[in-house]
Parts: C-alpha cells; structure tokens; sequence
C-alpha cells in the first residue's frame, strides 16, 4: 500500500484512486471516467470530495484523458483554492510587513 505522502499533490490526497489511475484502460473518456470512479474520494485539506464532484463543472463533452499524468492535472486544476490550506497562511516568519529599510542589501 503506498504512503499518504505517495499520494499526495500540492494538497490533494489521491489514496487508493491514485494508485489506480495508472492501471486504467487509456485513452479514457469523461464520461466512462466518472461512470466508473466518480464515487472515488479525493482529500482535500478541509475535507474530501467525490471525483464526479470535482470534474461536474467540466463543459467539454468530448473530454479524454490520454494518461493518467493528464487525468491528475486535471483533478488538481479543478480543485483549485480548495486545495490551499489556510488563506494567507505563510510559514515563512512572524511578520508579512516589508522591512523598514534600514538595512540595505548591496
């Protein structure tokens, strides 16, 4: 069984759908995609979602995933800010202010 950190892109958990998107059958359609994993559950940071769910707002009828790399790049473009853990959260220190400019770098 992989890891949760094997499974896990820029916020998305993909679990056990990960590791079964290299075994489907491509090039794969969107509607035979969700047809037949769109119950699939896909964690995000605040919770989770279903992959029927999360690909609902695609327009394209004629959409076709031709790897499961493509297929990934499209989960993690359709979840977007849901993916973001906290809103303006930074690790990066106490203060998000500038420096006063006192020192100057050269």
């Amino acid at each position: 069984m992989a890891d949760e950190d094997d499974t896990r892109q820029q916020g998305v958990e993909f679990g056990a759908f990960g590791d079964r998107m290299d075994s489907f059958d491509y090039p794969i359609d969107h509607d035979t995609l969700v047809d037949d994993h769109g119950d699939a559950e896909i964690g995000l940071p605040d919770g989770s979602t279903r992959l029927a769910e999360l690909l609902a707002p695609l327009q394209d009828e004629d959409q076709t995933y031709q790897d499961a790399e493509e297929l990934e790049t499209m989960v993690l473009n359709m979840v977007g800010d849901d993916a973001v853990g906290r809103e303006g959260y930074s690790d990066r220190g106490t203060s998000t202010e500038p420096d006063s400019g006192d020192d100057q770098s050269l």
